[in-house]
């Protein structure tokens, strides 16, 4: 909770573990108007100590209704800070301040029709009868003192809601959702002339206040370094240190021998030949090669990889001389505290490895530039300090590396078909002009073979799979409808190119139920 001026304008979102609540952030933040997340259940004083000029109640999987509910403290609405409760945060104000609420009839999910009693406050330049997104059990069937309607639908008397005088405001739909048209008006509305928000949240103002305070932390004679890996986080945490402190940083680039084609000279071109940066690269791998043998388990490789990452970059550091600074890309949604909330139980599908588990292992003081921001602001951040746009339109490469694309063990033959497909695969997206457009494309190399025919011989050799899919945050996404002619000369190409295979097939799973990588 930071008090400098970049900071003054901000708001607060309490969150009671909706799916949605980082989107409610990052809506209010494409706004211009910084926000945070903390947990339901924050104490009053910790409210009132970071000064919020609104506070947001998120939606969540319980019902009001229920004996263990979550609530916040009462008093949040006795503030004199406007409040705009989201979906179960508009039924936790009805039922804090005495209204009533009791099971729908029919549970309300997914679009409804907006009809707007009064076009005022919340609900100014909002279209009457515009699509919103619903996801409700319960609903208000008596409004608290105080309170008006200020619109309705088919099946939620109360839609939206005023108190006036105690500027306390609630929507029974997800503003935050792309599914619902006007959402961002009405955020906008809530924001700007509800809570008297300047939309100065901006990217250029953010990255001299990162270098400065690079500057500040490390001061005019401490060193750090970096664990460069040449995705996006890594790239733009190395940029911004190098602004802030030059050739005192020392960036760690370590191959692990699961990189994609061309990566390692890639990097070495960015961030030796444009930026001028120290940068040691280490070849280790050999090392993670052995340690992956006969290995199958997907959860085994991952940690596998990631213990043996921290051992070769803790071997590295030591090397360094008076070196007290670590600089990671940890991000906002790395550090939010989770809310477990009864009836959306969270469970672990897979453990993801990034520089994140570093400081567990090692003795320095840690950097994190980024742990403000959510991914589409690194981007832009990126953008505004000179990070190429090769680096920052990238598309996600999982940490693991093509070890958890191909699925059982990790061979050096089977990293060399891996690659030479992959590669194939992003050339002809690029030449399409969708890599800009996809989420995702990838290649994954199946643990099976099959019976094929080239010329007048019969081949037994392996099956790529292609993957494309479309997504906001990686949470949810959808497989790529790719044309046939594109996934035609994708397929020619590689069986035709890349030694020992014989068959491509294409990926139609979604996420749910599938995940976006296969291990």
């Amino acid at each position: 909770m930071i008090p400098d001026k970049l900071h003054e304008e901000r708001v607060l979102i309490l969150d009671f573990g909706s799916q949605y609540t980082q989107n409610i952030a990052r809506k209010v933040r494409e706004c211009k108007v910084y926000c945070e997340i903390v947990p339901f259940d924050t104490p009053l004083d910790k409210i009132r100590e970071f000064a919020p000029k609104g506070i947001i109640l998120s939606g969540g999987p319980a019902s009001v209704l229920q004996k263990d509910s979550p609530l916040c403290d009462p008093q949040v609405f006795q503030l004199k800070i406007p409040v705009l409760g989201i979906c179960y945060g508009m039924q936790l104000m009805g039922h804090l301040l005495k209204g009533e609420v009791n099971p729908s009839n029919h549970r309300e999910y997914g679009r409804a029709h907006l009809m707007v009693r009064e076009f005022t406050h919340l609900l100014q330049n909002v279209n009457n009868g515009s699509m919103v997104w619903m996801s409700h059990g319960d609903k208000i069937t008596r409004l608290p003192p105080g309170f008006k309607s200020l619109a309705f639908t088919d099946n939620s008397p109360y839609a939206a809601i005023e108190h006036s005088r105690d500027k306390l405001f609630g929507l029974q739909f997800h503003p935050e959702v792309v599914h619902t048209i006007e959402g961002k008006q009405i955020l906008q509305n809530f924001l700007y002339d509800i809570c008297s928000c300047k939309p100065e949240w901006e990217m250029g103002r953010l990255a001299d206040y990162s270098i400065q305070n690079i500057q500040e932390q490390i001061g005019p004679q401490g060193k750090a370094i970096c664990a460069l890996s040449g995705g996006v986080d890594s790239s733009v945490v190395a940029v911004l240190m190098h602004k802030a402190i030059g050739d005192r940083l020392t960036c760690i680039f370590i191959d692990n021998g699961l990189l994609r084609h061309g990566e390692r000279e890639k990097v070495e071109e960015t961030f030796r030949g444009h930026f001028k940066i120290d940068l040691k690269v280490v070849d280790a791998s050999e090392r993670f090669l052995k340690r992956l043998e006969g290995v199958t388990d997907p959860e085994a490789k991952r940690k596998i990889i990631g213990n043996t990452f921290i051992e070769v970059f803790e071997e590295e550091g030591k090397t360094l001389k008076e070196v007290a600074f670590l600089g990671q890309g940890t991000l906002y949604p790395d550090v939010i505290e989770s809310v477990p909330v009864k009836g959306g139980p969270s469970v672990t599908i897979k453990t993801h490895h990034n520089v994140g588990g570093l400081p567990e292992k090692m003795h320095f003081k840690l950097v994190e530039p980024l742990r403000e921001l959510f991914k589409d602001e690194v981007r832009e951040l990126g953008r505004e300090i000179g990070v190429p746009e090769e680096i920052i339109s990238r598309q996600p490469f999982p940490g693991p590396g093509l070890a958890i694309r191909i699925l059982g063990a990790v061979t050096g033959e089977g990293l060399a078909i891996l690659r030479e497909a992959d590669k194939i695969i992003l050339e002809e997206i690029k030449s399409a002009g969708l890599y800009q457009k996809i989420w995702q494309s990838f290649a994954v190399l199946l643990p099976v073979k099959t019976v094929g025919v080239m010329g007048d011989s019969r081949t037994y050799e392996n099956v790529i799979g292609i993957r494309a899919v479309n997504s906001t945050d990686g949470m949810t996404a959808d497989w790529v409808q790719l044309p046939y002619d594109l996934l035609g000369k994708m397929s020619n190409r590689i069986i035709n190119e890349v030694q020992g295979v014989n068959r491509v097939v294409y990926d139609i799973s979604s996420k749910p139920p599938s995940t976006i990588e296969w291990e």
